[in-house]
């Protein structure tokens, strides 16, 4: 073995280190996240049920409301918070959103902050693992499944703390995601792993780093869309319940008060599809691009190019229901959830279920 091939090998070592580490941190994390809903839940802020049932909430709609730090019974200390406005769509409630899953406790918030710099923690060392898996290969390091993987959560999880430095109310995020964080790489150490290899001839592009990379972007951004699609349905359902009069149950009640409200959950999934659906055009674009290259036809009628086509149409019919009368909410969410889902068969079922030229990568 020569000293090259010895010093990938090392560093490809590294590289799984790195990613079981990362796996560590983030467990870490998770239980930090689940300390703060916790902590959170002994907040008894209570604010959907009080905008949805006083008249007060009725004959102000659209104004917001503001939570006053205080007190609560236990010694349990409240932290300030600052007025939250919501403004919901035409024919939809007004209802001010929660206070996060701190529920505005001091010892929920401080859970929340640990776990938030654990998963700082967990996502340096993690793009560490596939900086070293790409410098191992001497190549873009997502030229399989396994790679693609542990980047795509990477992508994830920086995505979701660019947010959080842009100040944007998005913490509820963190324990799906960190969830979903532990799950994929879980798969992908276990089932997904390939050894560190060598390109196929068509692959040897700077359109890899270009048309995967983007896709990369795409797909991990439409994942935090999904996940507020997801909760908007939750929350959505909750509101409705308080407004017709019902009582949702004690464990309800607690998670779904201190999450947004179904409008700035809803606005919040619909802004970041809509955001990153330009992208994934472009996506398509260069993989069209890149096959005119490779294979010297622009579309081929591939699996995989046949379901990223199919969802763009998916998205596309998403953002279009957005915009036409009567296919705005519930409606509209269970089509993004349906444009996910594509997303995420174009990455799994086609790549391990469907032959196709994609094929060469493997797992």
């Amino acid at each position: 073995m020569n000293l090259a091939a010895a010093t990938n090998e090392n560093l490809a070592n590294a590289s799984n280190v790195l990613i079981y580490s990362s796996m560590a941190v983030y467990t870490l994390a998770f239980f930090a996240h689940i300390a703060e809903w916790v902590f959170g839940s002994r907040s008894k802020v209570g604010r959907t049920a009080a905008a949805l049932s006083a008249p007060a909430a009725n004959a102000g709609a659209g104004t917001g409301a503001a939570v006053t730090g205080k007190a609560q019974a236990g010694g349990t200390a409240v932290l300030e918070r600052p007025e939250v406005v919501t403004r919901s769509a035409t024919g939809t409630r007004d209802v001010p959103d929660g206070p996060g899953a701190a529920g505005g406790t001091f010892k929920g918030d401080l859970w929340g902050r640990i776990a938030v710099s654990l998963t700082v923690v967990a996502f340096l060392v993690e793009a560490g693992g596939v900086a070293t898996r790409a410098l191992s290969v001497e190549r873009a390091p997502w030229a399989n499944m396994y790679e693609f993987s542990i980047t795509f959560s990477t992508v994830a999880v920086g995505s979701y703390l660019v947010l959080l430095a842009l100040k944007k109310n998005v913490r509820w995020i963190g324990l799906p995601l960190v969830t979903t964080v532990l799950l994929d790489l879980g798969i992908a150490v276990t089932t997904l792993y390939t050894d560190s290899d060598q390109l196929v001839p068509a692959l040897h592009s700077y359109w890899l780093w270009i048309h995967v990379s983007t896709a990369i972007l795409c797909g991990a951004v439409f994942y935090l869309g999904a996940v507020g699609t997801i909760l908007y349905l939750f929350r959505d359902s909750y509101e409705n319940k308080l407004a017709s009069g019902g009582t949702p149950g004690k464990f309800a009640s607690s998670v779904m008060e201190r999450l947004p409200s179904a409008a700035s959950l809803d606005t919040f999934s619909y802004r970041i599809n809509a955001a990153v659906f330009p992208l994934w055009t472009f996506t398509i674009i260069a993989g069209a691009i890149w096959a005119g290259d490779a294979w010297g036809r622009y579309w081929g009628w591939d699996p995989k190019e046949v379901w990223s086509f199919i969802t763009w149409v998916a998205y596309a019919a998403y953002l279009h229901a957005r915009a036409t009368a009567g296919w705005k909410g519930r409606k509209a969410a269970y089509l993004a959830l349906v444009a996910f889902a594509c997303w995420l068969f174009n990455y799994y079922g086609v790549n391990i279920f469907v032959s196709g030229l994609h094929s060469y990568a493997g797992v």
